[in-house]
């Protein structure tokens, strides 16, 4: 009787489960101060990327950040293939807009698990539920043919981002200062 209570209580929080409840202890500093600024870059760099990006990127990128954050929860189930977009806002050029790629959610049972299993800059990471809305990506960034990094393991390669779902099927990964090209990135998943 008790060994089924421990299942039946474990299998529930794996359902419900984004992450393991660490982000505190394992957010580098460094990430920790571009999460702080997370409101102020995006504020500025949207606003250029909006004033002199090309009018069919600035569509794509009103398109991608359109909504009101969602639940993560309560039913939402991110496993499973999505197509993915990269979107870099400011250092150099207001917009870039990537063609889409693959990227793939899955759930080793610590939480979701992301890979970006195309293109030529890939990502591999894991989320944190920060609240009913929004998440913690935290990540490591890689280029296709090199071995995936784990985050902490080469500071230059870590990634943070906020996480919101912003449409059923539809999250978006915003990364404030990221370390490489632009001031601002988004990767959009979508199904």
């Amino acid at each position: 009787m008790r060994l089924s209570g421990v299942i039946i209580l474990l299998s529930c929080l794996t359902v419900a489960a984004h992450a393991d409840g660490v982000l505190p202890t394992i957010i580098t500093p460094e990430d920790t101060a571009r999460l702080a600024q997370f409101d102020s870059v995006k504020a500025a760099t949207v606003a250029e990327a909006r004033a002199k990006g090309a009018p069919a990127d600035v569509k794509v990128l009103d398109a991608a950040l359109a909504g009101t954050p969602l639940k993560t929860e309560d039913g939402f189930d991110a496993t499973g293939k999505w197509t993915c977009r990269t979107i870099k806002l400011g250092g150099g050029l207001p917009l870039v807009v990537y063609q889409p790629f693959k990227c793939v959610i899955s759930d080793d049972g610590a939480g979701w698990f992301l890979k970006k299993v195309s293109g030529s800059q890939r990502t591999q990471g894991r989320f944190y539920t920060d609240s009913a809305t929004r998440m913690i990506y935290l990540g490591a960034g890689h280029i296709w043919d090199e071995r995936p990094r784990k985050y902490g393991e080469k500071a230059e390669e870590n990634q943070v981002a906020v996480v919101e779902r912003l449409g059923k099927d539809r999250l978006v990964l915003q990364f404030p200062k990221p370390v490489l090209e632009s001031d601002f990135d988004l990767l959009v998943l979508e199904r």
